[in-house]
């Protein structure tokens, strides 16, 4: 006995009390929560319940001294009680028929909120009363005064055979509205997951990689030049919008007072004229030959190519520097 109270009547001289111990009893509990939990892997990770709530009564299975048969305690001024409930293999074999294995598998909700009947063993200090009853009153009565203990309260063990509750009954089926299972096909008694041997292809390897050679082709020469056409035209479409959007942008500067486009319109543009180009014709030039016989009129055949022209342009420069050069010795 751990009570404070208790321990200090005990001390007392001259009162009468009797002490109660290991005694069988019955608590009252009322479950709060409820979850379900998995041992370690020392069990294989059975699973079992673990309840949690509040101590409410306690009824023991003889009298106590001075006719006690039973301690209540108010809402809230009970200890707490932890309950730790073991399946036995007939149920869990009912929780896996019920879709244990199932993600959406849950605990009963029906089963908290309640007050349970549980087994339990308690120790008791019992003070007699006064033996006065004609000083009791309705507030103060003249009863005896009792303090519990019930044993292992932060770990209460029970099973179907203790508790007397089979819980395993209280768990919906999950079993149908859980995710469906996908059962692999059965093809002449034998799974398509489960098949033995080498599969035989219906193809040839090398038709495989014809078949798909061409499909590539013909998607890279059907499928590019329609992609490009359609990106063309999207980006011609989005340049006429914003040249639009800039014009109009022009055209509001313009009709602004005082910004550049506006000056620009009225002080240059309205003195500006337009006038039509005369057509001059064209003048025939001199024939310039160069060493291989070729005019600068003629059109060959095939452009020459600027370094080509240049190239040919200093040979003639340097023929004609040196021609000058013999001209001056010669005076």
């Amino acid at each position: 006995m751990t009570d404070v109270w208790a321990h200090r009547v005990l001390r007392e001289r001259g009162v009468e009390t009797a002490r109660v111990e290991n005694e069988q009893a019955d608590i009252f509990v009322f479950i709060e929560t409820m979850e379900l939990a998995h041992h370690g892997p020392e069990q294989n990770f059975r699973p079992y319940l673990h309840l949690n709530g509040e101590l409410r009564g306690v009824r023991p299975h003889q009298r106590l001294p001075y006719g006690v048969d039973a301690v209540t305690f108010p809402t809230g001024g009970g200890e707490t009680v932890d309950v730790f409930y073991e399946f036995d293999d007939k149920q869990l074999a009912l929780l896996a028929k019920r879709g244990y294995f199932s993600p959406g598998f849950t605990v009963p909700e029906q089963v908290v909120g309640i007050e349970w009947e549980l087994p339990a063993t308690m120790d008791a200090i019992v003070l007699a009363p006064a033996g006065e009853p004609a000083g009791s009153t309705e507030s103060a009565p003249d009863v005896p005064v009792v303090f519990v203990k019930v044993h292992d309260l932060g770990s209460l063990d029970v099973d179907i055979e203790s508790s007397g509750y089979d819980l395993a009954e209280y768990f919906a089926d999950f079993s149908t509205d859980g995710a469906p299972q996908v059962k692999p096909r059965v093809i002449e008694g034998q799974s398509l997951r489960h098949r033995s041997g080498e599969m035989a292809t219906l193809f040839d390897d090398a038709d495989f990689e014809h078949a798909q050679e061409g499909t590539l082709v013909s998607s890279s020469e059907q499928g590019e030049p329609e992609a490009q056409d359609d990106m063309g035209a999207r980006l011609q479409a989005v340049a006429a919008e914003l040249a639009a959007e800039e014009e109009q942008f022009r055209l509001e500067r313009a009709a602004q007072e005082g910004t550049p486009e506006n000056i620009y319109r009225e002080r240059v543009a309205s003195a500006l004229q337009t006038v039509d180009e005369p057509v001059s014709e064209a003048h025939e030039s001199e024939e310039l030959f160069f060493d291989d016989g070729v005019a600068l009129n003629d059109a060959p055949s095939a452009r020459p190519t600027y370094d080509e022209l240049k190239r040919k342009v200093e040979h003639r420069a340097a023929d004609l520097e040196h021609a000058d050069t013999e001209l001056e010795h010669q005076r």
